[in-house]
């Protein structure tokens, strides 16, 4: 009868365990290299590529589904999407009226504009 029995092979099966559990534990943790950075940072090193200015970007969007978009498509951490989604939706607020504000100073309304009255028509 034959042997199913081979010197060394119950060697084999814990030696090749136990160099698949060292490759697994010596594999580098991947970084974050924009932990830390400011959102107007990230916005110049990932965004500005493609998107001259962050206005109008966030177009009106709540800050957390902008920020799950971020996630899923440009950035790799939750913090990092939190924070230019913050950024976006900051900078996408409108400015303030030019007129507002030199009405405030002065305490004057603003000129309001009167409707003209049609140009009459030419008969022939």
């Amino acid at each position: 009868m034959i042997s199913l029995f081979r010197p060394g092979r119950d060697a084999i099966a814990p030696l090749v365990t136990l160099a698949a559990a060292a490759l697994t534990l010596t594999v580098a943790s991947a970084q974050n290299l924009d932990a830390g950075k400011p959102a107007a940072k990230l916005f110049a090193d990932g965004c500005a590529t493609c998107h001259r200015s962050p206005r109008g970007l966030a177009k009106g969007r709540f800050s957390l589904t902008l920020a799950w978009f971020l996630k899923d498509h440009y950035v790799t951490s939750s913090d990092s999407a939190k924070a230019l989604a913050d950024y976006l939706v900051s900078v996408d607020e409108p400015p303030p009226r030019a007129a507002a504000k030199s009405g405030a100073k002065s305490g004057a309304k603003p000129a309001q504009s009167v409707p003209r009255p049609p140009k009459a028509v030419q008969s022939q």
